[in-house]
């Protein structure tokens, strides 16, 4: 069982806007030895080790630490190399500081099986939400405004983090990238927060003024609701971040960005006239969708309709894989 905390409620944990609890992990003994020095909270994530290699990014030193794109978006600033959690945390030590220090970054990496007993000492009581909970360490770096799916509570362990964050109906002012070919694969904005181009990103200054910026200190944790983008910076000389991502729906519903990849295939260049039909259609069956707009057709009949149980999903899955192949 996690550390509990009252604080903990449904209220904070499914609120539409973002929330920030202050010191929850505070007594977490990962953040008291990062508070001793950055060479015993390296010391200490060393011991958990499973010594299966990890995927970690290598980004070069003119890149400031920020995991982007090159300059034309035809590829990425960074290197995917594969090592060790140890080996990790040797060469993040042995990077040289200064205004432009290379960076090694661990970014998303699975608690449970690459670190198998962190969890033990450092975990929060969140059980009933079966949260998948990653760990992430490095230098200073920047990682792009972007959406998660799922439901975020991100615990700062050591070193410094300014979260900015942005309501999802922001979304055309973020000037987001592509979808399909991304850094971590979610879309991210293009702009550049330390220098932002006003020439060429005009609206940003109006998703700045809708913006939220929170400052994370070890301990400190905040509650991002699904869909909600945010920019993190990691500001300290090593810094450690751990997060919980659960879902509201079943995982055998699927991925909701798999559906927005089907409706540019089959619904983006239909003609204007046509969109608008389309749209009304989903509004229908899906965004406005209720059990009393179908009561007209016999419960025994509502076939996909219905409330799906994990066999339905299942079937609605083969028959997508099987229309896909025309």
């Amino acid at each position: 069982m996690g550390n509990f905390d009252p604080r903990l409620t449904d209220a904070v944990l499914k609120a539409s806007e973002p929330t920030l609890l202050k010191g929850l992990a505070g007594g977490w003994p990962s953040v008291a030895r990062a508070g001793a020095s950055d060479e015993e909270i390296m010391r200490y994530l060393a011991q958990f080790d499973s010594g299966n290699p990890v995927t970690a990014l290598r980004v070069a030193p003119d890149a400031g630490g920020r995991i982007f794109y090159t300059d034309d978006l035809s590829g990425f600033n960074f290197d995917r190399v594969r090592l060790s959690i140890q080996t990790a945390l040797q060469e993040i030590a042995a990077e040289k500081t200064g205004s432009q220090p290379s960076t090694l970054y661990v970014g998303s990496t699975n608690v449970d099986h690459w670190m198998p007993g962190f969890r033990a000492d450092n975990d929060l009581a969140l059980e009933h939400l079966n949260p998948l909970v990653s760990i992430w360490f490095g230098r200073r770096t920047t990682v792009a405004a972007h959406f998660d799916f799922p439901s975020n509570l991100m615990v700062a362990v050591s070193g410094h983090r300014t979260v900015t964050l942005f309501p999802p109906d922001q979304i055309d002012n973020l000037y987001v990238g592509p979808v399909e070919f991304t850094p971590a694969g979610q879309p991210i904005s293009l702009v550049d927060f330390a220098a932002p181009d006003f020439s060429r990103f005009p609206r940003f200054s109006a998703a700045l003024a809708a913006a939220t910026t929170i400052e994370l200190a070890p301990g400190d944790a905040l509650v991002v609701p699904s869909m909600w983008w945010h920019h993190v910076e990691a500001t300290g000389s090593f810094n450690v971040l751990v997060n919980y991502w659960w879902r509201d729906s079943p995982a055998y519903l699927g991925a909701p960005l798999n559906v927005l990849l089907h409706a540019l295939l089959g619904l983006k260049d239909l003609p204007h006239h046509e969109r608008a039909h389309w749209r009304g259609l989903l509004d229908h069956y899906v965004f406005d969708a209720s059990l009393a707009r179908f009561a007209h057709i016999p419960e025994e009949a509502r076939g996909i309709l219905a409330a799906l149980d994990e066999s339905q999903a299942q079937n609605l899955r083969a028959l997508l894989r099987e229309r896909l192949k025309s």
